[in-house]
This record gives structure tokens, C-alpha cells and sequence, in this order.
């Protein structure tokens, strides 16, 4: 059961009481699923459920959102992108978010999401997927997935994007385990949320096949990117963008 702390004008809420509020909402069990997908201490194991809890009473706030990342604490890590206000983030602070995103719920959803929709989304997906770093180049087609799901495609360097689907059929299976993941996820959003992009993205998913990620020892499975674009058009959604990444 959680329990949460109501206080006057929660909406400015300080740092210290938005971390007892989370350490209230943890659970053992929680914790132990996430520790099993690469969580790592310090974190209380907050259901996201119950961290939206607190993004309803304290709204958008950036300053609020670089303490709370800056804890280190991956459940307030989380929260801190909820809140953001990515159209504020300095490149710097990218940056320092990018070096500080130690696992896949991070780097691949929170930072991504961010990065997406700030003034840098698609300069720093490119720098990303080119470092030696498989955190980063995870995080950079992360992001590269939340920005064609975003932006209107007229502000979209399609030409480039082309390039990138063709570079995942003769990349990925060859990349690192959440690298593939990652890549496997922008052949999706290409193929769902840019019309001019679909049928290439649809190629490029029946080239690459199945993905084998390996996934913590959990029973998660990667989507098949054949599959869920044919969901999507399915259901007459080709095209139609998200009105935010960060959810």
C-alpha cells in the first residue's frame, strides 16, 4: 500500500521532502524487479504508477528536475524527466544527464525522452550512436525513436533517417545487447510515425528478423518490429505523432 504525504502547496515541494515522499512509496518488490533489470543502488523501487502521484501535484518544474537527477537516485532519476522541462536543458547538462544514465531505464526512455525534445535531440543522437559507448549509442537511437514520433516530418532530416534504416540492417544484429534493442526500436518508430518511411522501415524490419536481446533474466521480450508496424497500420495510425515523448 503506498501512502502518500499531503502537504500545503505541494507543488513546491523541496527536494528533501520529494525524496522521503519516494523512499514512503518504495517497495521490496518493486525494488527487486528492477534491481533484476539493472537498477542499482541508491533507489527506493518506485512503481511509475505512483511517481506520476507526485508529477500531478508538482507539475513542470527544470530546476526541481536537475536536483532530483543529480541524486544519483534512479527512482528520482526517473521523476526528474517527468518533470523537465526539456526546451531549457543546456547542452552541458545533456551531457551530464547522458554520463550519469547507468542503466536502460535511464538512458533509453528518460534521457531520450528529454533529449528528444530539446533544442539539441537530433545533434546529440548523432554524436551518441557514434561513441564507443554502448549506454550512449543505446541512448542515441532511443532518442533518434522518440524524435520521429514527435516532430512533424517536414522538420525531420529524412534523408538522414533513410540513411540510419540502412545502416540498422547491416548494424544491428551486430551491436551491443541494448544497442540492438534500441535500433530495433527506431526501425518501429520510423515505419509508425513517418508516412514517407514506412514502406523502407518495413523492409528494414523484415531484413533484420527477430532481435535477441538479452533481458536481465526477465520474461520481457523485444517487439517485433514487422509486427507492430503492421499493428499500427492496422489501425489507420501511420503518421499520426505523439504530442510528447515524455510519458
Amino acid at each position: 500500500m503506498v501512502f502518500i504525504i499531503f502537504t500545503k502547496n505541494l507543488e513546491v515541494m523541496t527536494l528533501k521532502e520529494i525524496m522521503t515522499q519516494l523512499e514512503v512509496m518504495g517497495s521490496e518488490q518493486t525494488r527487486k524487479v528492477l534491481g533484476k533489470h539493472g537498477a542499482r543502488e541508491p533507489f527506493f523501487g518506485v512503481k511509475v504508477a505512483d511517481l506520476k502521484l507526485i508529477v500531478k501535484r508538482v507539475k513542470k518544474n527544470h530546476d526541481l528536475a536537475v536536483q532530483l537527477y543529480d541524486t544519483g537516485n534512479s527512482d528520482a532519476m526517473y521523476l526528474a524527466g517527468l518533470i523537465s522541462e526539456p526546451v531549457k536543458m543546456s547542452k552541458e547538462q545533456l551531457h551530464n544527464w547522458a554520463d550519469n544514465a547507468y542503466w536502460y531505464l535511464i538512458n533509453e526512455y528518460t534521457l531520450a525522452w528529454v533529449t528528444s525534445e530539446s533544442r539539441y535531440g537530433w545533434e546529440l543522437a548523432n554524436e551518441w550512436i557514434s561513441s564507443d559507448s554502448e549506454s550512449l549509442q543505446a541512448a542515441g537511437w532511443a532518442t533518434l525513436a522518440s524524435l520521429v514520433a514527435v516532430k512533424n516530418d517536414e522538420d525531420l532530416e529524412l534523408t538522414a533517417l533513410s540513411e540510419l534504416l540502412d545502416y540498422t540492417v547491416k548494424n544491428l544484429h551486430n551491436a551491443g545487447n541494448r544497442v540492438r534493442y534500441a535500433m530495433n526500436g527506431f526501425i518501429i518508430a520510423s515505419g509508425a510515425y513517418v508516412e514517407s518511411l514506412n514502406k523502407k522501415a518495413k523492409e528494414a524490419a523484415a531484413i533484420v528478423g527477430k532481435v535477441n536481446v538479452e533481458m536481465g533474466g526477465t520474461a520481457c521480450k523485444v517487439p517485433l518490429a514487422t509486427d507492430y508496424i503492421k499493428k499500427v497500420e492496422d489501425r489507420g495510425r501511420v503518421g499520426k505523432k505523439r504530442k510528447t515523448a515524455i510519458c
